[in-house]
């Protein structure tokens, strides 16, 4: 994907932050149907920030290790990425 779809996809995807900037759902660009990674990448080298959540520190049952990042407990994958205002 080159700049300018990226930037058409995330003008039509992205929704209003507090911040001032735009919010950008991780799962709305994975069901884009497009290289969602690419798109992730270009979040990150235009200075978009991943939300990360803490998870508490409770077990989750049997299969609660799948929703936590192997390399950082209690970490899960981001699920927004906040774009800083005029970026888009």
């Amino acid at each position: 994907m080159d700049d300018a779809e990226i930037l058409t996809l995330l003008r039509r995807l992205a929704r209003p932050h507090p911040s001032g900037g735009q919010v950008v759902e991780r799962a709305a660009i994975m069901a884009a149907g497009v290289d969602g990674m690419a798109v992730i990448d270009w979040i990150l080298d235009h200075d978009g920030v991943p939300e990360t959540v803490v998870e508490p520190a409770r077990n989750r049952g049997l299969h609660g290790a799948r929703t936590t990042s192997p390399t950082l407990p209690g970490l899960r994958r981001a699920a927004r990425y906040v774009l800083a205002a005029g970026t888009l």
